[in-house]
């Protein structure tokens, strides 16, 4: 949908009317994208002092206490400088020798028990320049890969002292043996490794988490990893937040035009435009970008287009960019066979994080 400066009916509510996701078509340099391999805005401020663990839940703390003495180990001559090389790996002395025993540590928890923050918090105490430490999604990283080239994101990353990967994905066999073979390459190098993943939305409440799947999936790298088990009340036993009520076309569009920053798009012509963009490039398309306002929200078609979304979605929550939408409710976005399939996690993701955006959206109308 394209954008005009006056809402139908209504007159001009902003100096401009609202942007289109789909009218942008980012090209992101390389640096850029490596850059970006930080924690996202909500995890900004988080701090190992910030994480309350649960008295009821040794584990919690013993996981904050492993995390602090990893952290203050990664100091060093690759922390503070010494070898360092430019973006793409040239001019670099050749990487030391790896240390024995464990260079990497595993988060092994179920949903809402406080990973994301544990990583996020090792990322920010680790001793080393925010240059030379990378965060990111598994998706993330598959990404890099693919804008990068497999030999060029392996010189990249070998420079950095600490790779955190979130979300560790272990329903993709290929993107699992690709990402497996990068971090052996990297661990060669000396970077130091953590990760956490998921249990499969089906696996809950079995008393077992990821720990065997992830360590199995990643086979020869599993001696280089200590696994922390974070136990706690997992919220999403209650099952799937229940979206919102959508809006009407004529409240999404109106909210959108009186709106600073926000896009207006039609969603079935949101989802065709998704997939002429990277997937690198879904965070850039969004810059800028305040509010998301869609239009026609209805299922969507197919897997692929399914898997996109599900990116867009990650970038958004990501950024805390709301999302005011018309037409059918986010829970209703994938079908029974998509929920039940192999990418089953990734949808129940996707669903849980455009809810809480279309709340936080609930402010925007009569703004």
């Amino acid at each position: 949908m394209s954008s005009s400066s006056t809402a139908p009916g209504s007159g001009p509510l902003t100096d401009a009317g609202p942007l289109s996701l789909c009218a942008r078509e980012p090209h992101v340099p390389a640096d850029r994208l490596v850059a970006e391999m930080v924690p996202p805005p909500r995890f900004d401020s988080v701090r190992f002092a910030t994480y309350i663990p649960d008295p009821k839940q040794p584990s919690q703390t013993e996981a904050v206490q492993v995390l602090e003495g990893f952290a203050a180990g990664l100091g060093g001559p690759r922390a503070s400088g010494t070898g360092r090389r430019g973006l793409f790996g040239f001019g670099r002395a050749k990487a030391p020798k790896t240390p024995a025993g464990p260079r990497g540590v595993y988060l092994d928890g179920g949903y809402g028990v406080g990973k994301t923050h544990l990583l996020a918090s090792l990322w920010h105490a680790a001793p080393a320049e925010p240059s030379r430490k990378a965060f990111g999604t598994f998706v993330e990283l598959t990404n890099l890969v693919g804008a990068l080239g497999f030999q060029q994101t392996v010189r990249t990353l070998s420079g950095h002292s600490l790779l955190c990967i979130d979300e560790f994905e272990l329903d993709d066999p290929g993107d699992t043996v690709l990402v497996s073979t990068l971090l052996g390459k990297l661990v060669e190098a000396g970077v130091a490794l953590a990760a956490t993943s998921n249990t499969l939305p089906g696996k809950l409440g079995e008393g077992r988490f990821a720990a065997a799947d992830f360590l199995r999936e990643i086979q020869g790298l599993s001696a280089h990893f200590r696994t922390l088990r974070i136990d706690g009340e997992d919220y999403r036993h209650r099952g799937l937040p229940e979206a919102p009520a959508p809006f009407s076309d004529e409240e999404v569009m109106k909210t959108a035009f009186a709106t600073e920053g926000a896009s207006l798009d039609d969603f079935p012509s949101l989802l065709e435009h998704l997939a002429k963009v990277h997937p690198s490039r879904y965070g850039a398309l969004t810059d800028g970008v305040r509010a998301v306002c869609l239009t026609g929200v209805r299922p969507v078609p197919d897997q692929s287009t399914a898997l996109r979304l599900v990116v867009l979605a990650d970038r958004l929550y990501d950024r805390e960019v709301p999302v005011l939408a018309s037409g059918l409710p986010f829970d209703r976005l994938f079908s029974e066979e998509m929920l039940n399939g192999g990418y089953r996690k990734k949808y129940f993701r996707a669903i849980s994080r455009l809810t809480a955006l279309a709340r936080d959206a609930k402010g925007l109308i009569g703004a």
